[in-house]
């Protein structure tokens, strides 16, 4: 199994959702919440998984960092087979569709993209939460190879399992890929940052603040008994972690 960080960049987030990115310039004095924007690409013998999908962040030439890293790898968006989606804040989808205009195209063409129903129904419910795009979310509902997941926990192969935990959104899925006795874990942004295995709170950004510190509390021990790989979404400085 191989992992491959797809960071867009360090940004700071303000209150309204607007992403900037920071600069030696500008990172001392830029107001709002200072993250990474990392999707990640597992490589299995099986499957191009691509775990979110980022804001499609773009360079100065006009060509998104992700497209650019894949390029770089040697592989293609036409190659990705699986999009799992965590949560749909525009943060983790925006990336997942191409824009021209009125018309737009999945940037990733042949992947199955996987969706909770129940945090498309929460996130339609929110109409005016800068936390979500809904012109991108509804033009990536649109799409043809959505596959629709309404269960609690289950697995989508052999490699791949989910558990719908809740705390950052109502129905937020973290997923699991294992291949050769090998574990990666996801556990998107109930566990975005490596600081917050270290320091035991509950954040007000959160639905539920303090389910999101509990269940970073069970997958600490489950991860150091385990040895579990842990992807982080967030953290400005790290990408994959052991505990």
């Amino acid at each position: 199994m191989k992992i491959i960080p797809l960071k867009e960049g360090n940004f700071s987030a303000s209150r309204t959702k607007d992403f900037t990115l920071l600069t030696d310039e500008n990172y001392n004095t830029v107001k709002g919440i200072k993250m990474s924007v990392q999707p990640f690409l597992i490589i299995t013998a099986k499957d191009y998984i691509l775990v979110d999908a980022g804001i499609g962040w773009k360079n100065a030439a006009g060509k998104t960092v992700i497209s650019e890293i894949l390029e770089k790898e040697n592989i293609k968006p036409e190659q990705i087979t699986k999009l799992l989606l965590s949560h749909l804040h525009k943060d983790h989808i925006d990336g997942s569709i191409i824009k021209n205009g009125n018309d737009f195209k999945a940037a990733f063409p042949n992947a199955e993209i996987y969706i909770q129903k129940r945090e498309l129904a929460f996130s339609l419910e929110n109409k005016g939460n800068p936390s979500f795009d809904f012109d991108t979310l509804n033009k990536l509902i649109s799409l043809p190879n959505i596959v629709w997941m309404d269960e609690d926990y289950g697995n989508i192969n052999d490699e791949i399992s989910f558990e719908v935990v809740g705390g950052h959104t109502p129905f937020m899925q973290v997923f699991w890929v294992r291949e050769d006795n090998e574990t990666v874990f996801y556990g998107a942004d109930d566990l975005p940052q490596e600081s917050y295995l270290k320091y035991h709170l509950a954040y007000k950004s959160d639905f539920d603040g303090r389910k999101a510190m509990e269940l970073r509390l069970k997958w600490q021990k489950e991860a150091n008994e385990n040895q579990w790989k842990i992807l982080l979404y967030h953290d400005l400085d790290k990408a994959v972690i052991q505990i």
